[in-house]
């Protein structure tokens, strides 16, 4: 079976599916595993770094797509590349099926299918493949990294014999797993950190990193089944906001972290709030992809307030650290595919019915097959006719 990793349709995406480590072990399992060149250059690896793990590198991606058993990306393909994929391939990558209806019929109508990654269920047994969570972790590190680089304070307490040097003031809202790794960060490299999160059992785990937990009363609230929290009532994001609007004018960063996978992202941080912080203060708002969390937040632009506050949105800092994003994306793929490959018979067996592609299958056999997008279709189709 030949395993394909084209280069991305994203310009700007500098991660890739499959890097040597990856493409070794997908070899040794049988596949025969086949790389655009220039694939790994945003990444740090050259075509000879893959081929040295027994990849081949191909000038021609279209003549190779059309071959592939297995295509993998990053991001979703344009949508005049999927006719393209062999009838019966199997397609990997973050697909954004929510707002990607279009996409999903086409790999459907093409007889492709198609896991999304995102879909990925947050089990014990697929967290080896949950890119969600791998590329969060990296996103909540680069997030401190990005605020410490556009601060005018440094973040430990500094004693001098000019004074002592306060430490700075972190908050971050949100403690999944972006926002403890960005607690973990700060904390290392010297700041304060208050945190929270509506999840008691995410508090205690900010104070175990040596965060203080801000503890609010919201009533019940919890996590879904797939370990993200609960979107929260009216009422209960009113109550979170006002409690968490001192903090906020106290901090020199605040970090919000609550992107909700499929929905708009709720408001944590009205302009009001941030009308009332300090000039210079930053806020960096990992769900500015989606709405964000911050008010007057703009994707991938800087946004500097009338009082001297700093907004920034960036949607993809996992992508600032490539090396080691694509490390642990190809890392993630590569262990999808093992869990699915028959070794004796050296093929992929998608069995419809196991549980972590029934989280994650989207398409199968010219169908959609996933019941939530399935009946999303359906709907949709009834609405037309």
């Amino acid at each position: 079976m030949i395993i394909f990793a084209p280069q991305e349709s994203e310009p700007t995406e500098t991660r890739a599916a499959v890097d040597p480590a990856s493409a070794k072990k997908l070899v040794d399992l049988g596949l025969e595993v086949v790389i655009e060149s220039g694939l790994g250059s945003d990444s740090g690896y050259a075509d000879g770094d893959f081929e040295a793990a027994g990849a081949s590198v191909a000038d021609d991606p279209g003549a190779v797509l059309g071959q592939a058993d297995i295509v993998v990306r990053v991001c979703k393909p344009r949508a005049d590349e999927i006719s393209a994929h062999k009838d019966g391939a199997l397609a990997v990558s973050f697909l954004d099926p929510f707002n990607e209806p279009e996409l999903i019929e086409k790999f459907a109508s093409a007889g492709v299918s198609a896991i999304s990654m995102e879909m990925m269920p947050r089990s014990t047994l697929a967290q080896k493949m949950d890119a969600i969570s791998s590329q969060a972790n990296l996103a909540g590190y680069a997030s401190v990294i990005f605020a410490a680089s556009k601060m005018k304070k440094i973040l430990p307490m500094m004693m001098t014999p000019a004074g002592t040097i306060s430490p700075a003031r972190f908050f971050v809202i949100g403690i999944g797993v972006a926002g403890l790794q960005a607690i973990a960060t700060a904390k290392r490299l010297g700041a304060r950190v208050i945190a929270f999160d509506v999840r008691e059992e995410a508090l205690e785990q900010a104070e175990s990193l040596g965060a203080k937990a801000l503890r609010i009363d919201l009533g019940e609230t919890g996590a879904t089944d797939q370990g993200y929290a609960r979107e929260l009532t009216p009422e209960q994001l009113n109550k979170q906001r006002e409690a968490q609007a001192k903090v906020c004018q106290q901090s020199d960063v605040v970090i919000t972290t609550a992107k909700l996978f499929g929905r708009k992202s709720p408001v944590l941080v009205g302009k009001e709030v941030v009308a009332g912080m300090e000039p210079g203060s930053i806020l960096v708002d990992l769900a500015a992809e989606t709405g964000g969390n911050v008010e007057g937040t703009v994707p991938d632009q800087e946004v500097v307030t009338e009082n001297g506050v700093i907004l920034l949105g960036p949607t993809k800092l996992e992508g600032t650290v490539p090396r080691h994003a694509t490390q642990v994306y190809a890392a993630n793929v590569a262990n999808l595919i093992e869990h699915f490959w028959d070794t004796d018979a050296k093929t992929l067996v998608l069995d419809s019915e196991d549980a972590i592609l029934k989280g994650c299958l989207i398409t199968q056999g010219g169908t959609i097959v996933h019941e939530r997008f399935a009946t999303k279709a359906d709907s949709e189709s009834k609405k037309t006719t």
